[in-house]
């Protein structure tokens, strides 16, 4: 697999919560190389991995396939676009950003930005309210294509940076997505110690609502959520932050699995895989928290990937820390 040809492909797709039709194709079509019967179910990309095997432990390996983005809510008089947030947006970062608009075809726009000189020095960060999107039409053209509801997208693209690290939009989660499925091709053949099932979910951004969806229909004995963590940069506090190119994050966690953090742990250490451990003292605010208390609850615990910049165009990642968080799944469910 050309790892970072499969996160930029994937990440480059759109897809915001509720509106994942385009990413989850796109991953279906990948998954289906190692999971013949995968298809979308309630929105979940959903597919079995091997033979499984009457007696054996079942395993959910989840990533989430959505991103945060922006819904159309009205089109003024004067041709601008109003907007409300699907999902965290950093509103700080909101003027002057280049956006895509999905309507019936994609169009390109601007948010708006207020030039210095009118503002006597004063940047508050703007409300959703306030944020306008101008598409360079009028009233008239734009109701021709945009509806109420459409949704809208940072305009990114991945590009590299120094060595193995790159950045760009929507890495969260479909770094986390890439490294599940690189996984699936490092296990090849090999036996599993579980049944193990793929689910690329939905929603993730707006409430979990995806996995809480594939939780109840595969209901899993374990569970690992696929997804991304706070990486260091300036200014933060380290001890709620991992590291770049430093590998995988484990979740220890009152609401996780103390007994599968430590064997994932385990697993890293028998194939000497780099990992950081990733402490929470309440809920993980991933879709971990769906699948530990689905019908009679799963072991669940995170595996995250660290990336700078959540939420934003320019989130940034080392491939280096997906390779490794691929095969550290893989460890973890090969057959001792």
């Amino acid at each position: 697999m050309d790892l970072k040809k499969t996160v930029t492909e994937l990440a480059e797709a759109s897809g915001t919560s509720g509106s994942e039709e385009d990413a989850a194709g796109l991953a279906l079509s990948m998954l289906r190389q190692f999971c013949p019967d995968a298809a979308i179910s309630g929105g979940n990309v959903i597919g079995r991995f091997g033979t499984h095997v009457e007696g054996r432990p079942s395993l959910v390996l989840d990533a989430h396939i959505d991103q945060v983005g922006f819904a159309v809510t009205a089109v003024t008089d004067e041709g601008f676009i109003k907007v409300g947030n699907i999902g965290g947006i950093d509103r700080r970062l909101l003027p002057a950003q280049p956006v895509v608009i999905h309507g019936k075809s994609d169009i390109k726009g601007v948010i708006c930005s207020t030039p210095p000189h009118l503002t006597n020095g004063r940047t508050p960060v703007p409300e959703i309210s306030d944020i306008a999107i101008d598409a360079g039409m009028s009233r008239a053209e734009l109701e021709q294509i945009v509806s109420s509801g459409d949704t809208i997208t940072f305009d990114a693209v991945c590009r590299d940076l120094i060595g193995t690290r790159i950045t760009g939009g929507a890495l969260d989660d479909r770094c986390g997505v890439a490294a599940v499925l690189y996984a699936l091709e490092l296990l090849g053949g090999a036996e599993t110690a579980y049944n193990v099932t793929v689910i690329f979910s939905t929603q993730e951004e707006v409430g979990e609502r995806g996995a809480k969806i594939g939780a109840f229909a595969v209901d899993p004995d374990i569970a690992i959520a696929v997804d991304v963590s706070f990486g260091f940069a300036m200014g933060e506090d380290e001890t709620k932050c991992g590291y770049l190119g430093s590998g995988p994050m484990i979740g220890v966690s009152p609401s996780l699995s103390r007994e599968i953090s430590d064997s994932l742990a385990a697993a890293a250490e028998a194939e000497d895989i780099p990992y950081q451990t990733e402490v929470m003292c309440g809920l993980t605010s991933t879709n971990a928290d769906r699948y530990a208390v689905s019908r009679c609850g799963a072991k669940t615990c995170t595996v995250s990937i660290p990336l700078r910049n959540m939420h934003t165009p320019v989130e940034v990642i080392d491939l280096t820390d997906v390779e490794l968080t691929a095969k550290l799944l893989a460890a973890f469910i090969k057959e001792g």
